[in-house]
């Protein structure tokens, strides 16, 4: 590798960090890196981020001018560069998609939307979220071997980052739930009180708690905490 692509890769990781580092909110940061992905290759080119969670495949992000049904038709299939790339952990690739026999049933939704080319890298953000940054061209050809490696090193830097990001919004989701928690009354407040000193917690992890129980019973949050504070108060009365 010259020192130019060294260079033009470290500018790449560069503005993904800038971009990524500065959002707090997952879709925002997905979005910049399909932005920042589909930058990759000269001419016509997309990029979508395809994430598997509990609830399956879906698309995260994606370039304007992406068809859903180049998208969808991978997820009811199982089959496509995307599914692949994150069955494989591995780059996968087509040059020219005209004369590749893969994805029988994917590729017909790919030469119909002008995609020529596409090349698709697996992204992993925590144990709980995986996925691929797929980038599509116009153009058969497009990817040199320096361009796959840069969508690599995006890929496994973004993971790392996003990993930050999806942290970020879950702190951020606890905070918000604890204070609407505690703004319902007194009862919640007290309850998670004594579950601090009980369990030796932060007022976070006493909430979860609390949360966790009302869901396992299927009672409102307000009903545990209020079972929770007459129980110690008859434990404490004379």
């Amino acid at each position: 590798m010259t020192e130019l692509h060294t260079v033009e890769i470290a500018a790449v990781l560069r503005q993904l960090t800038a971009r990524l580092i500065a959002s707090d909110d997952l879709d925002e940061a997905l979005e910049d890196l399909a932005e920042t992905a589909a930058d990759l290759v000269e001419g016509a080119s997309w990029c979508a981020v395809t994430l598997v969670r509990s609830g399956g495949p879906s698309t995260a992000a994606a370039s304007s001018g992406l068809p859903e049904s180049l998208l969808d038709s991978q997820y009811g299939s199982g089959a496509g560069p995307s599914m692949e790339a994150i069955r494989a952990r591995d780059l996968v690739h087509s040059d020219d998609l005209a004369a590749d026999s893969r994805w029988p049933q994917w590729r017909p939704h790919a030469l119909a939307a002008g995609v020529k080319a596409v090349l698709a890298v697996p992204v992993d953000i925590d144990e709980h979220v995986i996925g691929a940054l797929t980038v599509y061209t116009a153009e058969p050809g497009s990817f040199t071997s320096d361009v796959g490696l840069t969508a690599m090193l995006v890929a496994e830097h973004a993971g790392l980052l996003l990993s930050a990001v999806l942290d970020r919004g879950r702190r951020a989701d606890v905070h918000a739930e604890l204070t609407e928690a505690l703004a319902d009354g007194e009862t919640v407040n007290r309850a998670v009180g004594i579950m601090m000193v009980q369990r030796a917690c932060s007022a976070e992890a006493a909430l979860d708690v609390l949360r966790s129980t009302a869901r396992r019973l299927d009672l409102p949050l307000t009903t545990v905490a209020g079972r929770l504070v007459q129980t110690v108060e008859r434990r404490v009365s004379p």
